[in-house]
């Protein structure tokens, strides 16, 4: 059977975007493999560190699809809970809600459910991602001077996915048995970001005290 395109609303709960692949065999392959390896090692801050003559614009790219990937397979674990009805708004706790807007197809912040902004904003992250022109895939193909503030953004956005998670689908990770999976993921993203200041404060803030719990043991 060939299967159709998912439109929103009636997306299965098993998947939501596809996977980013990293072309096997290329050099973002291996420093991908490098990550994974040093991430098994359990010591996070050391894993997030750009490796010895490595280029700091490949190493943001690949963590950056990793982390799309990880956030897409943990938001698709608790899809059948976040709903138009259980999450009319996109919202990370009583005080901060997103608003989307992309700059391009909507100019002006729209107010929109959660599943729906996050069904927009995976899809932005992935255009991004797709886009050869900002990711180059190939070897020697030339980082945009403007990758690190696209990277930033990507990030900035992802994110909110990981605090819409914990402020407002807490119960079900439990019941999934996914927090430990969460936390690892979320951890790793925070270590990576401070590592480069990626993230301003200010945009961290609804999971201020998780941040602080989760790195105040590996100081």
């Amino acid at each position: 059977t060939i299967s159709s395109p998912v439109h929103s609303g009636s997306r299965s709960s098993k998947t939501f975007k596809p996977k980013k692949n990293i072309p096997e065999g290329s050099h973002q392959y291996e420093l991908l493999k490098h990550a994974e390896a040093t991430l098994g090692s359990g010591n996070l801050r050391m894993a997030v560190m750009l490796p010895e003559g490595e280029d700091l614009n490949e190493w943001v790219a690949v963590n950056t699809v990793d982390f799309f990937n990880q956030i897409n397979m943990l938001y698709g674990t608790i899809t059948d809970f976040c709903t138009e009805e259980s999450c009319p708004v996109m919202s990370a706790g009583p005080k901060y809600e997103y608003h989307w807007a992309d700059g391009t197809n909507i100019k002006k912040p729209i107010k929109c459910s959660a599943p729906k902004y996050i069904d927009y904003l995976m899809t932005w992250v992935q255009d991004q991602l797709d886009d050869e022109t900002l990711f180059p895939s190939k070897i020697g193909v030339p980082f945009p001077k403007n990758f690190m503030s696209v990277a930033k953004t990507i990030l900035k956005r992802l994110f909110r996915v990981y605090a819409h998670i914990y402020h407002q689908h807490f119960d079900p990770v439990i019941q999934l048995q996914e927090e430990a999976h969460l936390n690892t993921s979320f951890k790793h993203f925070i270590f990576f970001v401070q590592e480069f200041n990626l993230i301003d404060r200010r945009e961290l803030a609804p999971l201020q005290e998780l941040i602080e719990k989760l790195t105040s043991k590996d100081r």
